[in-house]
């Protein structure tokens, strides 16, 4: 992985390199320095971009890999995570969607194998396989939803990493949102029960809002990122001698009555506004945010912006127990699997249809970059096909008010989490999405350029 590093800049160009699912994300001094057609050509990579400041290379499954071998070079580098940037401030876009991709890439494997076995369970029950009673189901729904009712501690480690902080610290101040106090009190309050207090407060004077943290999102990554400031600006003024005791003591406790006081709450208004805005969309016409958001996701993915819808779906399964958008992202992953499927039959080498099959059953698993970067952005006609047809299944299952109750990858295999009454709107929806893109990009793209197009394919995949 030395390659990629030079390539970049060096590690002394690095400020910081983490991972989501597909990609290498790197934050860097100056981007100038990058060799990107030499980075395009390297062996494994499907494609490389800049975006919200950003240097993201497109891996696909194998980017942990990728990842391990390249901090293991950058470690024993003096100053390879943490160089101090010398390029201007990044804008609040850019800064959003570094952490959001930050926070949640790392976490992704724990949420999808979660989310996949709580929509398993949910088929088995619906088909009646195993009673919804038994202690069998009890103890496979603690195995799915330990990590969605405990997310605050995995969010806050990840966004530590991201911050610069102590990650046990930051779990610690995770752990204050999750205490059981906090948490039954809200619970007291939200069953309406005679005489729950609305808030705690300290010294009489100021209110702790209850609220229950489990399963929240902006609260604890708002939260870490004032333990960041908090932490350095305690051991500044801190004596050395003092430090090692009193330096965690004083952060933890001002960082925690911070989070309790004002971040905490003031998150939790900020999750609900955003859900609620989404929510006033499918209000006003569900067939035309359906197709927004249909539309909308492929160029997302191609963007890196996918991440920031993470936390809205998130935050609705909080608030009241279902999403509907991550089934508007599955119909988008149908899309763009069927329309790689299609370009299969434009290639005319063996090679080039290895590439392109493999990339559209990748696809059909929930992992869209191998198809997009490798195959659609090849071919515009293809990738105008994908974004209708996505639009198209994704306005049908809006139509219908199709739901799901639980995280889930939006993988061919997570049709069983729909079980239920929209089942069958879900079925029709993944159908109209593969038949439409795969019939429109193959009616739409022209044979004899796309064997021009497609020569490079071998290259980018080797």
């Amino acid at each position: 992985m030395q390659s990629v590093i030079k390539l970049v800049g060096g590690a002394e160009n690095i400020n910081k390199v983490w991972h989501c699912m597909t990609r290498l994300r790197f934050d860097l001094v100056d981007e100038n320095k990058v060799a990107w057609e030499e980075i395009k050509n390297l062996p494994g990579v499907l494609g490389a971009q800049s975006q919200s400041d950003q240097v993201q290379i497109i891996i696909g499954p194998k980017v942990n890999v990728w990842y391990e071998a390249i901090v293991s070079q950058l470690e024993p580098v003096a100053g390879a995570t943490g160089n101090v940037s010398t390029k201007g401030r990044k804008s609040l876009v850019s800064l959003f969607m570094d952490t959001v991709s930050g926070v949640f890439g790392p976490i992704v494997p724990a949420i999808a194998g979660a989310g996949m076995i709580k929509g398993l369970l949910a088929g088995l029950i619906a088909l009646k396989i195993i009673s919804g009673k038994s202690e069998t189901v009890m103890i496979i729904d603690l195995i799915a939803s330990g990590v969605f009712y405990f997310l605050p501690f995995f969010l806050a480690v990840s966004a530590a990493r991201i911050f610069k902080t102590n990650e046990y610290l930051a779990a610690a101040v995770a752990a204050c949102l999750m205490y059981p106090t906090l948490i039954d009190a809200a619970k007291a309050l939200a069953s309406h029960t005679a005489g729950a207090p609305t808030a705690l407060y300290f010294m009489d004077v100021l209110p702790v809002s209850v609220f229950n943290y489990s399963a929240s999102v902006i609260p604890v990554i708002f939260s870490v990122l004032a333990l960041s400031y908090i932490h350095r600006w305690v051991d500044k003024i801190m004596p050395d001698v003092l430090k090692t005791v009193f330096t965690p003591t004083l952060t933890l406790f001002i960082a925690a009555l911070v989070s309790l006081t004002v971040i905490g709450p003031a998150g939790i208004y900020l999750g609900k506004l955003l859900a609620f805005g989404i929510q006033g969309l499918f209000d006003v016409s569900s067939v035309f945010a359906g197709f927004i958001v249909g539309a909308i996701r492929p160029v997302a993915i191609l963007t890196g912006m996918h991440h920031a819808m993470t936390p809205i779906a998130l935050q609705n399964f909080t608030d009241q127990g279902w999403d509907m958008l991550m089934p508007m992202m599955f119909m988008a992953n149908m899309a763009i699997a069927g329309s790689t499927f299609a370009i299969y039959f434009h290639v005319k080498t063996r090679e080039q249809k290895s590439v392109v099959l493999s990339a559209a059953i990748s696809g059909l698993l929930g992992i869209t970059e191998p198809a997009l970067f490798g195959v659609l952005t090849r071919y515009k006609k293809a990738f105008i096909a994908t974004t209708i047809s996505s639009s198209v299944a994704s306005a049908f299952i809006a139509f219908f008010g199709v739901r799901l109750y639980g995280y889930i990858l939006s993988s061919i295999f997570s049709l069983p989490a729909y079980i239920g009454p929209y089942f069958i709107y879900v079925l029709m929806g993944v159908t109209l999405s593969l038949g439409l893109s795969f019939t429109l990009t193959y009616l739409m793209v022209v044979k004899g350029k796309g064997a021009e197009q497609t020569a490079p394919l071998v290259n980018q995949t080797r």
